[in-house]
């Protein structure tokens, strides 16, 4: 008789505490009252509210990177004639390299980016931009990320790439670093020349 009792009492402290399925009590469950289904409208304010919730407040964009150097020129190649900015945004050192980044704006006509910047007729890349370090009378020539005849340069592909008035291609390479003493360098950049004193940082 004792077992019983106790068993009633477990019973009754159990479904006290919520435990019994079917059985209301104090255990953390609170029972919400049943509402009415919410119509279409509170359902999409509802939606846009969580939406607005979850995005995150936006930054304003990103600012352009800062122009090191630039030069214009009129280029052409084939039918492609017309003229073109290029603006150097960055030329940093990283350990043994020095990245080279660009943007190439035509200005007017048609530019050839396509195969203009390699160092051939089939060279859809820059591969024919160079590095001149003026003081140890030195060339880096891009790098590439082998040595036998398939080695690819390490830079920008440029197929397909013919540029109409104001429209700009970033693009960049990849040189062997120039000693640490020399702080500027020259840029040689097919379609537009020397570009001299660059300052790498």
């Amino acid at each position: 008789m004792r077992k019983t009792i106790a068993l009633a009492f477990a019973a009754a402290a159990l479904a006290g505490c919520g435990v019994i399925p079917g059985q209301q009590g104090a255990g953390g469950e609170e029972r919400q009252p049943e509402t009415a289904p919410a119509t279409a409208s509170e359902q999409a304010a509802s939606e846009q509210a969580d939406a607005a919730e979850a995005t995150p407040a936006q930054s304003a964009p990103p600012q352009d990177a800062k122009v090191i150097a630039t030069r214009e020129a009129s280029t052409g190649a084939g039918d492609q004639y017309g003229k073109a900015r290029v603006d150097i945004t960055a030329l940093k050192r990283q350990g043994r390299t020095v990245s080279l980044n660009w943007t190439v704006t035509a200005t007017d006509g048609k530019v050839n980016v396509h195969n203009g910047l390699g160092g051939g007729g089939l060279d859809f890349t820059v591969s024919g931009v160079s590095l001149i370090d003026p003081v140890n009378a030195k060339r880096y020539r891009v790098a590439r990320n082998g040595t036998g005849e398939n080695a690819e340069c390490v830079c920008s592909g440029t197929q397909g790439q013919f540029l109409e008035p104001e429209e700009a291609s970033t693009l960049y390479a990849v040189f062997a670093a120039p000693p640490a003493d020399v702080t500027k360098i020259n840029i040689e950049m097919p379609m537009f020349g020397v570009l001299t004193d660059v300052p790498i940082s």
